[in-house]
C-alpha cells in the first residue's frame, strides 16, 4: 500500500491510505488525521476521513469512505474495537446525489459524528448519518441512513434506520426503530436513567488515555 504512512512512531505503520479513482468519482483525496489523535496500529482509516482532535481509535476499527464527499469525526471521539464506520457511493458521474448525504452547518457529509461521543465495541454506521454531540453508542448497535440527536443513548444492539432520534431519548437494548413514529416515541433520558452520566464518564476516561499514549509514544520514540 503506498498510501499507509506512519504516524508518532516510526516503529509500526499506521493504516491511514487515500480512496482510489473511480469511474463515478475521479477525485482522490487522503483523511487528514489531527496530531492529537491516537490511531491503533491495527486499525484502518481509507478515504477523505476529516479527524479533529484528540480521537482515541482502537484496534480492529474501520473507517471507510471511498470517495470524495467527506466524513466528519469530532473532537474527544472515542471509537472502540471493530467499529465499522462505512459509505457507498454517493456520486453519479462525479455529481453528489444529496439524498446521499447529510447536511451539518451549511456542508454535505457522508457520516458526520459529533463532538464527545463514545462509539462502543461492534457498533456499525453506514451513510448517510449523523451522529449528535454528547451521545453514547453501545456494543452492536446499527446506525443507517439515519440522524441521532444530541445527549442519546442508544442501547446495545438498538437499531435505528431511515429515522430521525430526537435529542435525549435512548433507544432500549434489542430495540427496532425503523419508523419516525417508533423514534418521535422513544424514552428520554432522566435523572434517574441508569446511564444518564455513562458518556461524561467514558469521555474523561478516553481523554486520560489519549494523552496518556501520546506521552507513551513520544517517549519510545525518544528513548529509541
Amino acid at each position: 500500500m503506498n498510501n499507509v504512512f506512519a504516524l508518532y512512531n516510526e516503529s509500526y505503520s499506521v493504516h491511514v491510505c487515500a480512496n482510489v479513482s473511480t469511474s463515478f468519482s475521479t477525485e482522490i483525496k487522503k483523511s487528514i488525521v489531527d496530531s492529537t489523535a491516537c490511531i491503533n496500529p491495527l486499525a484502518a482509516v481509507t478515504g477523505n476521513v476529516r479527524r479533529a482532535e484528540r480521537v482515541m481509535v482502537a484496534p480492529a476499527v474501520s473507517v471507510w469512505d471511498d470517495e470524495v464527499q467527506s466524513m466528519w469525526i469530532g473532537d474527544d471521539l472515542k471509537i472502540q474495537d471493530c467499529v465499522v464506520i462505512h459509505a457507498l457511493k454517493t456520486h453519479i458521474d462525479d455529481k453528489l446525489v444529496k439524498e446521499s448525504a447529510v447536511e451539518v452547518n451549511g456542508d454535505l457529509y457522508r457520516v458526520h459524528i459529533g463532538e464527545r461521543v463514545s462509539l462502543a465495541h461492534q457498533f456499525q454506521v453506514h451513510e448517510p448519518a449523523k451522529i449528535g454531540h454528547d451521545t453514547f453508542i453501545g456494543m452492536q448497535s446499527l446506525a443507517f441512513r439515519a440522524i441521532v440527536g444530541n445527549n442519546c443513548v442508544v442501547e446495545s444492539k438498538a437499531l435505528v434506520m431511515e429515522v430521525n432520534v430526537p435529542d435525549g431519548s435512548c433507544p432500549p437494548a434489542g430495540a427496532l426503530i425503523t419508523t419516525q413514529e417508533q423514534a418521535d416515541n422513544l424514552p428520554t433520558i432522566t435523572n434517574t436513567y441508569p446511564f444518564k452520566s455513562l458518556n461524561d464518564t467514558v469521555v474523561h476516561v478516553d481523554q486520560e488515555l489519549t494523552i496518556g499514549y501520546q506521552q507513551g509514544e513520544s517517549q519510545s520514540t525518544a528513548s529509541g
